[in-house]
């Protein structure tokens, strides 16, 4: 029994779209760093939507390799900005962002 048969390449894309939205409206409006974060992988994980959509519409694996890198690239940067993050918090007691200010010399 298939449900899926009426799920077109467009319902993937408008997936796609209002998860990046979603995540461009947080990096702008949004000033506490933790979700920050948070926003940058929603964006990551709409392109990856976006690109599996397509490598299934075209039936080519190339675009699955893609979204293993971004992926791989995402996992590191949330290593990388989360100890960034702690040591923010050590120095300042606050993830706002608009702290950062202070920090100038």
């Amino acid at each position: 029994m298939e449900l899926y048969h009426n799920i077109t390449i467009n319902h993937y894309l408008v997936l796609a779209a209002v998860l990046f939205g979603m995540g461009a409206l947080g990096i702008l409006f949004r000033r506490n760093a933790i979700i920050m974060f948070m926003c940058i992988e929603l964006m990551l994980n709409a392109v990856n939507i976006s690109l599996v959509a397509f490598s299934k519409m075209w039936n080519h694996t190339d675009a699955q390799v893609f979204v293993f890198f971004i992926m791989v690239v995402a996992a590191a940067e949330v290593a990388v900005g989360l100890a960034i993050l702690m040591m923010l918090y050590r120095n300042t007691h606050s993830t706002d962002t608009s702290v950062l200010n202070k920090l100038k010399f």
